[in-house]
């Protein structure tokens, strides 16, 4: 059994620090890049870096790292020593995937860790932290680390870094899915308490609704003009915001329109999101929403254009699998308590999960995320840890 007391603790807030502190906002991930190829490398795996990157007009992309699996050196194994013929059987074993994003949201630039007496690590308030996904990230390094210098049996693994995750995983939308042996694996991306998973998640589908009226003077002549706010707040008015159901939201994030006071304004743009865990369920409400506009810009004389992308698309892993029995069975082997949820926020599983890939998100020791108040402590990072190599060396 894999123990916590392998892992530096000194090195791996060292490393979150140092990570940290690298600029990566979403499409700026070159330095990021770079560092993290070469880590992968000092460690022993062979990497590749796509090409994604060419479609923002970065130089660029998504990497995978591929490491054998090893039988080990049970002469040199710290702590137990598995049987060899049990660690051969491992080294064997299907390759298991681990996947973090090399991205972070704004306010991004010049971050710095701050590592507090009582463990816990923020930013200095300026900037968000960038525990996602550095987090993630240093945790699977530090468990490669434990590989190599404990000569741990472990099975075949694969690595991905992405590009741009945050801006609804844009480095996963080039990625050539056909270049991974893996079928199963774990992406590291998730708030909440070491020992949780999501083995669902949601479509979400932005959209933007441009109401087309016509402008006329707003003292003179209202009367002949077609009012687009009034027209967008009328559609409005009659969406149902908020929770549709348990399982599907619906929100307007974003309202701009006119150009003074004294002008009816002839148009007005909409922006909003549809999030359901059924994706059937988000189309129908995304093609409600349409609708909706649709009948006020006829009531009021006007009209209107509406677009909309696929974010990312619904999944959910059967709780049977063995992706999430293995996740359980560590947890409990490290005396954590295993929390199998359903999230409404994607990732980069989202994408994997869209072939024959089985997949669920860990908690990794992020919290607050997206927000200047964002947090880690050393505690849950070594929690992180150990339950990525407690996976990484698993026999099942």
């Amino acid at each position: 059994m894999v123990k916590k007391e392998l892992i530096n603790s000194d090195r791996l807030v060292r490393l979150f620090c140092e990570l940290v502190a690298i600029d990566s906002p979403s499409y700026h991930e070159e330095i990021m890049c770079a560092t993290l190829k070469e880590r992968l490398e000092t460690l022993g795996l062979a990497v590749t870096q796509d090409d994604a990157g060419r479609h923002y007009h970065v130089s660029y992309g998504n990497l995978l790292g591929f490491l054998p699996g090893s039988a080990g050196d049970p002469a040199k194994v710290a702590g137990s020593r598995p049987a060899k013929e049990e660690s051969v059987e491992r080294s064997q074993l299907p390759p298991l995937l681990f996947c973090c994003h090399m991205d972070t949201v704004v306010p991004a630039i010049g971050k710095k860790a701050m590592v507090h007496e009582d463990g816990t690590i923020t930013s200095d308030g300026s900037t968000v932290l960038g525990a996602d996904d550095v987090a993630g990230i240093v945790s699977i390094l530090e468990a490669l680390q434990i590989l190599q210098e404990h000569h741990l049996p472990h099975r075949p693994l694969e690595i991905l870094f992405t590009m741009s995750e945050e801006v609804y995983s844009r480095g996963m939308l080039y990625f050539d899915m056909t270049k991974l042996r893996s079928q199963e694996g774990y992406t590291l991306d998730l708030t909440g308490p070491v020992g949780t998973a999501a083995y669902a998640a949601p479509s979400i589908v932005p959209f933007t609704v441009v109401c087309k009226g016509r402008a006329a003077h707003a003292g003179f002549a209202p009367e002949s003009g077609v009012h687009a706010i009034a027209m967008a707040g009328a559609a409005i008015s009659r969406l149902p915001l908020g929770h549709v159901d348990e399982g599907t939201t619906l929100n307007i994030g974003g309202i701009e329109g006119g150009k003074a006071t004294n002008i009816v304004p002839e148009q007005c743009t909409v922006t909003g999101e549809v999030r359901s865990l059924s994706h059937k369920t988000a189309m129908e409400q995304l093609a409600l929403t349409r609708h909706i506009f649709e009948e006020e810009a006829a009531r009021f004389g006007g009209e209107i254009e509406f677009s909309h992308y696929i974010g990312c698309k619904a999944y959910a892993t059967e709780l049977s699998q063995p992706v999430v029995r293995r996740f359980e069975k560590a947890c409990e082997e490290l005396g954590f308590t295993p929390s199998l949820v359903k999230t409404f926020g994607g990732s980069d599983n989202n994408c994997l999960a869209q072939g024959n890939f089985q997949g669920i998100v860990l908690a990794n020791a992020m919290n607050r995320c997206h927000s200047c108040e964002e947090y880690t402590t050393v505690e849950e990072l070594i929690r992180s840890t150990a339950l990525t190599l407690a996976l990484m060396c698993s026999d099942e």
